[in-house]
């Protein structure tokens, strides 16, 4: 049986950009890219806090350290820069592979910029799962 797990996660950042006139995506910091384990063309899903739009497209990277979280194409209509979103990458994984699946959050400031992230191990050194660690911190 495989399993949809989270793999990484932006932490409410703000929207910078929405631009209809693109064939779509999502434009991401490829600092924050990098951080959160999302690879260029993944699919990602985005969830406003404003009004719990929740969107999936692609990520494509944007320059490193611009802060930049631009919708592109039809949820422009959906996101308007200033909105905070979470960006979910997701990932089908085996039972195994979750043993060995290390989720991150990062969390962003105003201006997209790392502040911290947290890994959360899912199982502990005995090989069960690691409920306590688990919880927000």
């Amino acid at each position: 049986m495989k399993r949809l797990m989270c793999k990484g996660k932006i932490h409410r950042a703000t929207v910078t950009e929405a631009s209809l006139d693109y064939v779509g995506s999502i434009t991401i910091d490829s600092h924050l890219m990098q951080a959160a384990n999302i690879h260029p063309y993944e699919m990602v899903q985005v969830t406003s806090l404003r009004n719990a739009t929740r969107w999936k497209t692609y990520a494509i990277p944007g320059t490193e350290g611009s802060g930049k979280i631009c919708l592109n194409g039809p949820p422009a209509h959906l996101f308007q820069p200033g909105d905070l979103v979470i960006v979910l990458s997701l990932g089908l994984y085996d039972e195994e592979e979750i043993r060995k699946l290390v989720p991150r959050v990062v969390f962003v400031d105003p201006d997209n910029r790392i502040t911290r992230y947290e890994d959360h191990p899912l199982f502990n050194e005995t090989g069960e799962v690691n409920w306590n660690a688990l919880q927000p911190k």
